[in-house]
Protein backbone atom coordinates (compact mmCIF):
# COMPACT_ATOMS: atom_id res chain seq x y z
CA UNK A 1 0.00 0.00 0.00
CA UNK A 2 1.31 3.99 -0.97
CA UNK A 3 1.93 6.27 1.53
CA UNK A 4 -1.13 8.28 -0.76
CA UNK A 5 -3.66 5.03 -0.31
CA UNK A 6 -3.34 4.60 3.03
CA UNK A 7 -3.52 8.44 3.42
CA UNK A 8 -6.83 8.40 2.03
CA UNK A 9 -7.68 5.09 3.57
CA UNK A 10 -7.22 7.46 6.74
CA UNK A 11 -9.20 10.34 5.87
CA UNK A 12 -12.42 8.29 4.67
CA UNK A 13 -14.82 8.24 7.41
CA UNK A 14 -16.03 4.52 8.83
CA UNK A 15 -19.98 4.15 9.52
CA UNK A 16 -18.24 3.89 12.90
CA UNK A 17 -16.58 6.82 13.13
CA UNK A 18 -19.95 8.66 10.92
CA UNK A 19 -21.87 7.70 14.60
CA UNK A 20 -19.87 6.71 17.45
CA UNK A 21 -22.18 5.61 20.11
CA UNK A 22 -21.82 3.24 23.38
CA UNK A 23 -21.85 -0.81 23.28
CA UNK A 24 -25.79 -1.43 23.98
CA UNK A 25 -24.58 -2.73 27.30
CA UNK A 26 -23.85 0.53 28.18
CA UNK A 27 -27.30 1.80 26.62
CA UNK A 28 -28.55 -0.05 29.16
CA UNK A 29 -27.74 1.41 31.85
CA UNK A 30 -29.79 4.33 33.86
CA UNK A 31 -28.69 7.51 35.41
CA UNK A 32 -28.56 7.21 39.22
CA UNK A 33 -30.80 9.93 39.78
CA UNK A 34 -29.57 9.98 43.27
CA UNK A 35 -26.24 11.72 41.84
CA UNK A 36 -27.90 13.23 39.17
CA UNK A 37 -29.73 15.72 42.22
CA UNK A 38 -26.63 15.74 43.96
CA UNK A 39 -24.69 17.03 41.09
CA UNK A 40 -27.01 19.50 40.19
CA UNK A 41 -27.08 20.77 43.94
CA UNK A 42 -23.27 21.21 43.63
CA UNK A 43 -23.93 23.43 40.68
CA UNK A 44 -26.49 25.71 43.33
CA UNK A 45 -23.93 25.78 45.53
CA UNK A 46 -21.11 26.50 43.12
CA UNK A 47 -23.64 29.65 42.03
CA UNK A 48 -23.66 30.88 46.06
CA UNK A 49 -26.78 29.12 47.11
CA UNK A 50 -26.68 26.85 50.60
CA UNK A 51 -28.73 23.55 50.08
CA UNK A 52 -29.53 21.11 52.56
CA UNK A 53 -28.42 17.40 50.91
CA UNK A 54 -31.41 14.83 52.08
CA UNK A 55 -30.60 12.94 48.86
CA UNK A 56 -27.53 11.37 49.42
CA UNK A 57 -27.00 8.92 50.99
CA UNK A 58 -24.08 10.04 53.18
CA UNK A 59 -23.70 10.27 57.13
CA UNK A 60 -22.21 13.83 58.05
CA UNK A 61 -20.37 12.02 61.09
CA UNK A 62 -16.68 11.73 61.05
CA UNK A 63 -15.33 8.53 60.20
CA UNK A 64 -14.17 6.55 63.84
CA UNK A 65 -10.85 8.39 64.74
CA UNK A 66 -8.72 5.19 65.18
CA UNK A 67 -9.25 4.94 61.36
CA UNK A 68 -8.28 7.93 60.67
CA UNK A 69 -5.01 7.41 62.60
CA UNK A 70 -4.83 4.25 61.25
CA UNK A 71 -4.95 5.42 57.80
CA UNK A 72 -2.48 8.31 58.53
CA UNK A 73 0.45 6.26 59.94
CA UNK A 74 0.10 3.63 56.69
CA UNK A 75 0.67 6.05 54.53
CA UNK A 76 3.95 7.33 56.69
CA UNK A 77 4.83 3.66 57.17
CA UNK A 78 4.78 3.49 53.45
CA UNK A 79 2.08 1.27 53.17
CA UNK A 80 1.13 2.38 49.73
CA UNK A 81 2.27 -0.66 47.63
CA UNK A 82 -0.54 -3.54 46.07
CA UNK A 83 -1.88 -5.64 48.35
CA UNK A 84 -2.60 -9.53 47.38
CA UNK A 85 -6.06 -8.99 45.45
CA UNK A 86 -8.09 -10.72 47.81
CA UNK A 87 -6.97 -7.98 50.64
CA UNK A 88 -4.71 -7.85 53.88
CA UNK A 89 -4.74 -11.17 55.81
CA UNK A 90 -4.98 -8.76 59.08
CA UNK A 91 -8.20 -7.15 57.80
CA UNK A 92 -9.55 -10.11 56.64
CA UNK A 93 -9.45 -11.72 59.92
CA UNK A 94 -10.89 -8.98 61.62
CA UNK A 95 -13.77 -8.83 59.47
CA UNK A 96 -13.77 -12.78 60.49
CA UNK A 97 -13.85 -11.96 63.89
CA UNK A 98 -16.69 -9.40 63.67
CA UNK A 99 -18.91 -11.84 61.99
CA UNK A 100 -18.14 -13.78 65.25
CA UNK A 101 -19.25 -10.59 67.37
CA UNK A 102 -22.35 -9.71 65.56
CA UNK A 103 -23.85 -13.09 64.52
CA UNK A 104 -21.90 -15.38 66.26
CA UNK A 105 -20.93 -17.09 63.19
CA UNK A 106 -17.58 -18.52 62.30
CA UNK A 107 -16.37 -17.39 59.28
CA UNK A 108 -12.85 -19.02 57.60
CA UNK A 109 -11.19 -15.55 56.11
CA UNK A 110 -10.62 -17.10 53.23
CA UNK A 111 -13.89 -17.06 51.82
CA UNK A 112 -13.67 -12.88 52.48
CA UNK A 113 -12.74 -10.59 49.23
CA UNK A 114 -12.05 -6.62 50.28
CA UNK A 115 -12.95 -4.53 47.27
CA UNK A 116 -13.14 -0.82 46.62
CA UNK A 117 -16.78 -0.42 48.42
CA UNK A 118 -19.49 -3.19 47.88
CA UNK A 119 -20.22 -1.96 44.51
CA UNK A 120 -16.94 -3.47 42.85
CA UNK A 121 -18.14 -6.58 45.17
CA UNK A 122 -21.66 -6.48 43.64
CA UNK A 123 -20.58 -6.29 39.93
CA UNK A 124 -17.96 -9.27 40.16
CA UNK A 125 -20.74 -11.49 41.73
CA UNK A 126 -23.38 -10.52 39.05
CA UNK A 127 -20.51 -11.30 36.34
CA UNK A 128 -20.08 -14.71 38.34
CA UNK A 129 -23.31 -15.48 38.60
CA UNK A 130 -25.47 -14.28 35.42
CA UNK A 131 -25.27 -15.96 32.19
CA UNK A 132 -27.16 -13.71 29.15
CA UNK A 133 -30.78 -14.61 29.49
CA UNK A 134 -30.43 -15.25 33.09
CA UNK A 135 -33.17 -13.65 35.69
CA UNK A 136 -32.54 -12.28 38.99
CA UNK A 137 -35.18 -11.45 41.43
CA UNK A 138 -35.45 -8.73 44.31
CA UNK A 139 -38.13 -6.95 46.04
CA UNK A 140 -38.95 -3.22 44.53
CA UNK A 141 -38.86 -0.34 45.42
CA UNK A 142 -34.60 -1.34 44.75
CA UNK A 143 -31.43 0.64 45.34
CA UNK A 144 -30.91 1.86 41.73
CA UNK A 145 -27.55 0.29 41.04
CA UNK A 146 -29.14 -3.40 41.36
CA UNK A 147 -31.10 -3.62 37.81
CA UNK A 148 -28.56 -1.70 36.23
CA UNK A 149 -25.44 -4.34 37.47
CA UNK A 150 -27.96 -7.16 36.14
CA UNK A 151 -28.51 -5.93 33.08
CA UNK A 152 -24.65 -4.72 32.77
CA UNK A 153 -24.11 -8.80 33.09
CA UNK A 154 -26.65 -9.76 30.42
CA UNK A 155 -29.47 -10.38 32.92
CA UNK A 156 -32.67 -9.16 33.41
CA UNK A 157 -34.38 -8.19 36.72
CA UNK A 158 -37.72 -9.58 38.10
CA UNK A 159 -39.29 -7.33 40.24
CA UNK A 160 -41.50 -8.28 43.37
CA UNK A 161 -43.48 -5.67 44.97
CA UNK A 162 -43.44 -4.62 48.57
CA UNK A 163 -45.91 -2.15 50.48
CA UNK A 164 -45.74 0.48 52.37
CA UNK A 165 -48.37 -0.53 54.81
CA UNK A 166 -46.46 -3.77 55.28
CA UNK A 167 -43.36 -1.67 55.99
CA UNK A 168 -41.70 -3.17 52.77
CA UNK A 169 -41.60 -6.45 54.34
CA UNK A 170 -40.69 -8.98 51.31
CA UNK A 171 -43.50 -12.21 50.87
CA UNK A 172 -40.87 -15.47 49.99
CA UNK A 173 -44.19 -16.82 48.28
CA UNK A 174 -44.47 -13.89 46.41
CA UNK A 175 -40.67 -14.25 45.10
CA UNK A 176 -41.60 -17.83 44.97
CA UNK A 177 -44.38 -17.15 41.90
CA UNK A 178 -41.66 -15.01 40.35
CA UNK A 179 -39.14 -18.02 39.94
CA UNK A 180 -38.96 -19.29 36.46
CA UNK A 181 -36.15 -21.99 34.97
CA UNK A 182 -34.30 -18.85 34.09
CA UNK A 183 -33.63 -17.61 37.10
CA UNK A 184 -29.96 -17.41 38.76
CA UNK A 185 -30.36 -15.43 41.99
CA UNK A 186 -32.51 -13.75 44.53
CA UNK A 187 -30.68 -10.29 45.87
CA UNK A 188 -32.34 -8.98 49.57
CA UNK A 189 -31.25 -6.30 51.47
CA UNK A 190 -31.48 -5.98 55.19
CA UNK A 191 -31.79 -3.27 56.09
CA UNK A 192 -32.51 -1.68 53.00
CA UNK A 193 -32.53 1.01 50.85
CA UNK A 194 -34.71 2.97 50.40
CA UNK A 195 -37.19 1.65 52.58
CA UNK A 196 -35.46 0.88 55.71
CA UNK A 197 -36.61 -2.38 56.10
CA UNK A 198 -35.50 -5.47 57.44
CA UNK A 199 -36.32 -8.85 56.75
CA UNK A 200 -36.90 -11.25 58.98
CA UNK A 201 -34.44 -14.62 59.75
CA UNK A 202 -37.54 -16.98 58.86
CA UNK A 203 -38.27 -14.49 55.67
CA UNK A 204 -34.30 -15.08 54.80
CA UNK A 205 -34.51 -18.58 55.62
CA UNK A 206 -37.39 -19.54 53.30
CA UNK A 207 -35.58 -17.18 50.64
CA UNK A 208 -32.33 -19.32 50.66
CA UNK A 209 -34.65 -22.60 50.72
CA UNK A 210 -35.89 -21.87 47.22
CA UNK A 211 -33.08 -23.17 45.58
CA UNK A 212 -31.49 -19.98 43.03
CA UNK A 213 -28.71 -18.11 44.98
CA UNK A 214 -28.79 -15.48 47.54
CA UNK A 215 -27.47 -12.12 47.39
CA UNK A 216 -27.45 -10.71 50.33
CA UNK A 217 -26.71 -6.59 50.77
CA UNK A 218 -26.41 -5.72 54.56
CA UNK A 219 -24.18 -2.57 53.80
CA UNK A 220 -26.33 -1.06 56.25
CA UNK A 221 -26.32 -3.73 59.59
CA UNK A 222 -25.72 -1.65 62.30
CA UNK A 223 -28.07 0.84 61.51
CA UNK A 224 -30.86 -0.65 63.40
CA UNK A 225 -33.45 1.26 65.46
CA UNK A 226 -36.13 0.49 67.84
CA UNK A 227 -34.38 -2.40 70.23
CA UNK A 228 -34.77 -4.70 66.88
CA UNK A 229 -32.22 -6.87 65.69
CA UNK A 230 -31.12 -8.50 62.15
CA UNK A 231 -30.07 -11.60 60.61
CA UNK A 232 -27.28 -12.43 58.29
CA UNK A 233 -27.39 -14.46 55.63
CA UNK A 234 -24.11 -15.96 56.90
CA UNK A 235 -25.84 -17.73 59.58
CA UNK A 236 -28.03 -19.03 57.16
CA UNK A 237 -26.26 -20.66 54.22
CA UNK A 238 -22.91 -20.98 53.44
CA UNK A 239 -23.97 -21.05 49.52
CA UNK A 240 -24.85 -17.48 50.06
CA UNK A 241 -22.88 -14.22 48.94
CA UNK A 242 -22.65 -11.69 51.66
CA UNK A 243 -22.05 -7.94 50.58
CA UNK A 244 -21.17 -5.63 53.18
CA UNK A 245 -18.44 -3.04 53.91
CA UNK A 246 -17.37 0.12 55.61
CA UNK A 247 -19.37 3.15 54.29
CA UNK A 248 -22.23 3.87 56.18
CA UNK A 249 -21.95 2.10 59.86
CA UNK A 250 -18.43 3.80 60.25
CA UNK A 251 -18.87 7.38 58.18
CA UNK A 252 -16.45 5.82 55.51
CA UNK A 253 -18.14 6.18 52.61
CA UNK A 254 -15.08 8.32 50.91
CA UNK A 255 -12.96 5.59 52.14
CA UNK A 256 -14.13 2.94 49.46
CA UNK A 257 -13.76 -0.07 51.62
CA UNK A 258 -16.03 -3.26 51.45
CA UNK A 259 -16.05 -7.33 50.84
CA UNK A 260 -17.87 -10.08 49.99
CA UNK A 261 -18.23 -13.26 52.15
CA UNK A 262 -18.46 -15.45 49.02
CA UNK A 263 -18.66 -19.67 48.71
CA UNK A 264 -15.93 -21.84 48.67
CA UNK A 265 -16.87 -22.87 45.08
CA UNK A 266 -16.77 -19.23 43.85
CA UNK A 267 -13.56 -17.97 45.73
CA UNK A 268 -10.80 -18.80 42.84
CA UNK A 269 -13.20 -17.01 40.02
CA UNK A 270 -13.75 -13.88 42.42
CA UNK A 271 -9.81 -13.42 42.75
CA UNK A 272 -9.44 -13.99 38.98
CA UNK A 273 -11.79 -11.45 38.49
CA UNK A 274 -10.31 -8.54 41.41
CA UNK A 275 -6.55 -9.66 40.30
CA UNK A 276 -7.58 -8.20 36.39
CA UNK A 277 -10.13 -5.25 36.98
CA UNK A 278 -9.18 -3.74 40.56
CA UNK A 279 -5.74 -5.25 41.18
CA UNK A 280 -6.60 -4.75 45.28
CA UNK A 281 -8.29 -2.24 47.41
CA UNK A 282 -5.91 0.72 48.83
CA UNK A 283 -3.20 -0.51 51.12
CA UNK A 284 -3.65 2.14 53.36
CA UNK A 285 -7.26 2.15 53.62
CA UNK A 286 -7.36 -1.03 54.57
CA UNK A 287 -5.43 -0.46 57.60
CA UNK A 288 -8.35 2.02 58.46
CA UNK A 289 -10.73 -0.79 57.89
CA UNK A 290 -9.12 -2.75 60.74
CA UNK A 291 -8.86 -0.05 62.90
CA UNK A 292 -12.29 0.68 62.21
CA UNK A 293 -13.29 -3.06 63.45
CA UNK A 294 -11.21 -3.10 66.29
CA UNK A 295 -11.99 0.27 67.83
CA UNK A 296 -14.78 1.89 66.12
CA UNK A 297 -17.64 0.02 67.82
CA UNK A 298 -18.84 3.07 70.61
CA UNK A 299 -18.67 5.65 67.50
CA UNK A 300 -20.67 3.67 65.23
CA UNK A 301 -23.26 3.40 68.28
CA UNK A 302 -23.23 7.33 68.72
CA UNK A 303 -24.15 7.57 64.92
CA UNK A 304 -26.78 4.80 64.95
CA UNK A 305 -28.58 6.76 68.36
CA UNK A 306 -28.17 10.16 66.69
CA UNK A 307 -29.89 8.86 63.59
CA UNK A 308 -32.90 7.24 65.16
CA UNK A 309 -33.48 10.67 66.92
CA UNK A 310 -33.64 12.47 63.42
CA UNK A 311 -35.47 9.22 61.98
CA UNK A 312 -38.31 10.07 64.60
CA UNK A 313 -38.04 14.21 64.11
CA UNK A 314 -38.22 13.34 60.35
CA UNK A 315 -41.23 10.89 60.73
CA UNK A 316 -43.32 13.45 62.73
CA UNK A 317 -42.38 16.22 60.79
CA UNK A 318 -43.13 15.28 57.14
CA UNK A 319 -46.00 13.76 58.51
CA UNK A 320 -47.15 17.19 59.50
CA UNK A 321 -46.37 18.87 55.57
CA UNK A 322 -48.69 15.71 54.33
CA UNK A 323 -46.44 12.75 53.13
CA UNK A 324 -47.96 9.60 53.51
CA UNK A 325 -45.45 7.27 55.97
CA UNK A 326 -47.34 4.45 56.81
CA UNK A 327 -44.56 3.18 59.03
CA UNK A 328 -41.22 4.53 60.27
CA UNK A 329 -38.07 2.57 58.92
CA UNK A 330 -36.68 0.45 61.17
CA UNK A 331 -33.05 0.53 59.66
CA UNK A 332 -30.77 2.20 57.31
CA UNK A 333 -30.91 6.21 57.44
CA UNK A 334 -33.73 6.86 54.85
CA UNK A 335 -37.47 7.46 54.63
CA UNK A 336 -39.39 7.00 51.83
CA UNK A 337 -42.43 8.99 51.68
CA UNK A 338 -45.98 8.80 49.45
CA UNK A 339 -45.73 12.84 48.22
CA UNK A 340 -48.28 12.32 45.14
CA UNK A 341 -50.13 15.06 47.56
CA UNK A 342 -47.62 17.42 45.72
CA UNK A 343 -47.46 15.83 42.17
CA UNK A 344 -47.20 12.02 41.02
CA UNK A 345 -43.95 13.02 38.61
CA UNK A 346 -41.24 12.37 41.53
CA UNK A 347 -38.29 13.71 39.42
CA UNK A 348 -40.32 16.91 38.86
CA UNK A 349 -40.87 17.34 41.92
CA UNK A 350 -37.71 16.66 43.76
CA UNK A 351 -36.47 19.32 41.24
CA UNK A 352 -38.88 21.38 42.08
CA UNK A 353 -37.76 20.81 45.79
CA UNK A 354 -34.20 20.89 44.95
CA UNK A 355 -34.84 24.71 42.48
CA UNK A 356 -37.50 26.05 44.69
CA UNK A 357 -36.50 25.44 48.18
CA UNK A 358 -33.01 24.39 47.73
CA UNK A 359 -33.70 21.06 49.28
CA UNK A 360 -31.76 17.78 47.92
CA UNK A 361 -34.62 14.60 47.67
CA UNK A 362 -34.39 11.61 45.73
CA UNK A 363 -37.26 11.16 43.37
CA UNK A 364 -39.08 7.72 44.10
CA UNK A 365 -38.74 6.70 40.26
CA UNK A 366 -35.36 6.26 40.73
CA UNK A 367 -36.23 3.16 43.04
CA UNK A 368 -38.06 1.18 39.90
CA UNK A 369 -41.76 1.72 38.99
CA UNK A 370 -43.39 0.83 42.49
CA UNK A 371 -41.56 3.85 43.86
CA UNK A 372 -42.88 7.05 41.08
CA UNK A 373 -45.05 9.30 43.22
CA UNK A 374 -42.57 9.20 46.31
CA UNK A 375 -39.68 10.94 47.41
CA UNK A 376 -36.85 9.19 49.44
CA UNK A 377 -35.41 11.72 52.58
CA UNK A 378 -31.56 10.77 53.91
CA UNK A 379 -31.70 11.66 58.00
CA UNK A 380 -28.17 11.05 58.11
CA UNK A 381 -27.95 15.20 58.43
CA UNK A 382 -27.66 17.42 61.65
CA UNK A 383 -30.68 18.31 63.62
CA UNK A 384 -30.57 21.76 62.57
CA UNK A 385 -30.36 20.70 59.02
CA UNK A 386 -33.53 18.52 59.18
CA UNK A 387 -35.46 21.33 61.51
CA UNK A 388 -34.52 23.94 58.68
CA UNK A 389 -34.87 21.53 55.67
CA UNK A 390 -38.52 21.26 57.15
CA UNK A 391 -39.57 25.27 57.28
CA UNK A 392 -37.82 25.50 53.91
CA UNK A 393 -40.28 22.56 52.63
CA UNK A 394 -43.17 23.95 54.92
CA UNK A 395 -42.96 27.14 52.71
CA UNK A 396 -43.00 25.69 48.93
CA UNK A 397 -45.20 22.80 49.26
CA UNK A 398 -48.29 24.42 49.44
CA UNK A 399 -48.10 26.03 45.67
CA UNK A 400 -47.23 22.30 44.90
CA UNK A 401 -49.99 21.10 46.01
CA UNK A 402 -52.14 23.38 44.89
CA UNK A 403 -50.27 23.19 41.57
CA UNK A 404 -51.17 19.58 41.85
CA UNK A 405 -54.68 19.71 42.21
CA UNK A 406 -55.04 22.42 39.59
CA UNK A 407 -53.59 19.78 37.04
CA UNK A 408 -55.63 17.02 38.60
CA UNK A 409 -52.43 14.81 40.07
CA UNK A 410 -53.52 14.26 43.24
Amino acid sequence: MTPSTLKRRLATPTAMADSPRPAPRVERLKPFLAMEIMERAFELEASGSRVIHLEIGEPDFPPPGAAVAACEQALRDGETHYTDSRGLLALREAIARDYDRRFAVAVDPARILVSEGTSPAMLMVFSLLIRPGDEVVLATPHYPCYPNFIRYCGGEPVFVPTRPEDGFALDPEAVAAALTPRTRAIVVASPANPTGAIQSRETLEALAGLGPTLVSDEIYDGLVYDGLGTTSASQIADEAFVLDGFSKRYAMTGFRLGWVLAPEWSLRSLQTLHQNFFISANRFVQHAGVAALEAGAAEAEQMRAACEKRRDRLVVGLRDLGFGIPHSPQGAFYLLADARRFGRDSRALASALLEGAHVGTTPGVDFGAAGEGMLRFCYAVSESALEEALVRLEEILPGLERRAAQQGDP
